[in-house]
């Protein structure tokens, strides 16, 4: 009988609670300083452009770009030995923030620097999905 692996479940408390439990609303969410407004990535208990400790979380478009990325073709960990090859990538959030996600349900061969993304969801837990990307040939951000 084969054995069925998961996706390694992220440690969810902390700074980063919020981030895990909104995806499985389906919406991605990162954090927007309140004193001068920046968002960024990743989640932290002070803005890292000013310092300030007044942040709030906002809801995201979901849409964002490909700055940079590779192919994973070899993986030691159970989950992942069964999704190689699969893309790491760094993504520019159309909010400014770069985040590293995967690209999914695509030809790795057909990921390129500067092609649009969208965020889609994988269901982890009943509380937890994570965000992962895939191609966007509709939209160009």
């Amino acid at each position: 009988m084969e054995e069925t692996v998961n996706r390694p479940c992220p440690e969810v408390r902390g700074t980063g609670e919020k981030y895990w439990v909104s995806g499985r609303n389906g919406t991605l969410s990162i954090p927007q300083c309140d004193t001068c407004g920046k968002t960024h990535w990743y989640p932290r208990s002070y803005c890292p452009h000013c310092d300030a400790k007044t942040l709030k979380w906002i809801a995201c478009s979901g849409k964002g770009v490909i700055h940079t990325f590779t192919v994973a073709r070899q993986s030691g960990h159970k989950y992942f030995k069964t999704k190689v090859p699969y893309v790491i990538a760094m993504v520019t959030l159309a909010e400014g923030p770069l985040m590293m996600t995967n690209i999914v349900d695509c030809d790795v061969e057909a990921v390129r620097i500067g092609a649009p993304v969208s965020v889609i969801f994988e269901d982890i837990t009943d509380s937890i999905s994570v965000p992962l990307f895939k191609l966007d040939t509709e939209s160009v951000l």
